[in-house]
């Protein structure tokens, strides 16, 4: 006792009567359950006015119960007792959605907003809208896939990915096989590497295949910015949309190709479009445009290509001007028409014969005059600069 006294400091009588009493371990209690305020007839009751107002959300059907439990029970469209009806009335947003929870599981009720992939990557890369560029910088690019599917998105099948600078509206174009995060990643380098200029920024929309934190680390690598659109906003990247349609839809169409030898077609089409688009064909700028009543007028700068475009922009060095300059006089437009338009009918052939669609009726057109006369014209392609 001496020694428990000294060590412990406390007074010895209190030592006695503890060190005295045997050793009892305390049982935990159970926690006590709170009592449920809405059991079975207040649940039944909530289904009922849920399905008559077509599944709503907790938010939205709280007010409907505050007006309308009295009045569907008027009607006879609803039999509870006054107590459930007073408690329709009490419960809570957040509760609604909690009781309801199981009862959507039981239904199969799809949920209108796909959640998001990479939440906190998504938090990193800032959204841009068309007001926040600077069109006059060269080197800020928007990117965009282009899916070769045919009527079936099943099974793995070739996607074009499409980049366009904002400034000078310079194309580049690959395609890849799938939509994997490494076929992705591999595209944009060879894109990155043909470009006359300096990437700065790319500006994907929302697609998990362009968001992702292998693409991340390769813009961090590179010295490369990353933004994104918003949400639902395909008008976010107009420059990019309409390069899809005048530069890929027009040439190669909406049929379906997913074997190695149609790919390296539509690469080798790539590789002739690029220096026939970006060199050749004047693309028109929006400058303004106003509304007067109910019509827009726009007004349009001077067609130029996108090579003169990068030109008079004064953001090349030296040897990226000359070499540009030596390109342009090594081209000869008429080849390029005669050579794209070979690949072309090569592309289509090769996907009829694949389909077997070769027995066709006599006197029909050739494929490569299926899309249309005139996607060749020299007419100048007007490059929208803002969404409209």
């Amino acid at each position: 006792m001496d020694e428990a006294q000294k060590r412990s400091g406390m007074c010895r009588k209190y030592l006695i009567r503890k060190l005295g009493q045997p050793f009892r371990p305390r049982l935990k209690k159970g926690r006590r359950k709170r009592r449920a305020s809405y059991d079975g007839p207040v649940i039944a009751a909530l289904v009922r006015v849920w399905e008559i107002f077509d599944f709503p959300c907790g938010q939205r059907l709280q007010p409907v119960l505050q007006r309308e439990v009295q009045r569907l029970r008027a009607l006879g469209e609803l039999r509870c007792s006054p107590e459930v009806a007073e408690k329709l009335g009490q419960i809570s947003a957040k509760t609604i959605d909690r009781v309801l929870a199981h009862e959507k599981q039981v239904r199969l009720l799809r949920r209108n907003r796909n959640p998001a992939v990479h939440p906190l990557l998504y938090q990193k890369i800032p959204v841009r809208v068309p007001g926040d560029w600077d069109r006059d910088q060269v080197g800020n690019v928007q990117v965009d896939f282009v899916a070769h599917c045919g009527r079936s998105a099943s099974g793995e099948f070739v996607h074009t990915v499409s980049t366009v600078d904002i400034a000078s509206g310079w194309w580049e174009g690959q395609a890849i096989a799938g939509r994997s995060q490494q076929a992705t990643k591999e595209g944009l380098d060879v894109i990155r590497q043909r470009l006359p200029f300096r990437l700065r920024e790319i500006h994907p929309d929302n697609d998990s295949s362009m968001i992702n934190h292998l693409l991340w680390r390769y813009c961090k690598q590179h010295r490369i910015q990353m933004s994104r659109s918003r949400p639902y906003k395909k008008n976010d990247n107009a420059w990019v949309e309409q390069k899809n349609w005048t530069h890929v839809r027009k040439v190669v169409g909406y049929r379906r190709y997913d074997t190695m030898r149609e790919l390296a077609l539509l690469n080798q089409i790539y590789g002739l479009l690029r220096l026939y688009k970006n060199f050749c064909q004047p693309v028109m700028k929006l400058k303004r445009k106003t509304r007067v009543g109910g019509k827009i007028h726009r007004v349009y700068d001077k067609p130029r290509t996108p090579c003169e475009r990068l030109l008079e922009s004064g953001q090349l060095d030296k040897k990226g001007r000359e070499q540009l300059r030596q390109v342009y006089e090594s081209l000869n437009p008429a080849e390029l028409h005669r050579q794209l338009e070979r690949l072309r009918n090569e592309l289509f052939e090769l996907s009829e014969a694949r389909e077997g669609m070769l027995k066709s009726k006599p006197g029909r057109r050739g494929p490569a005059l299926r899309l249309g006369r005139g996607w060749w014209s020299w007419a100048p392609q007007r490059q929208r600069a803002v969404g409209a």
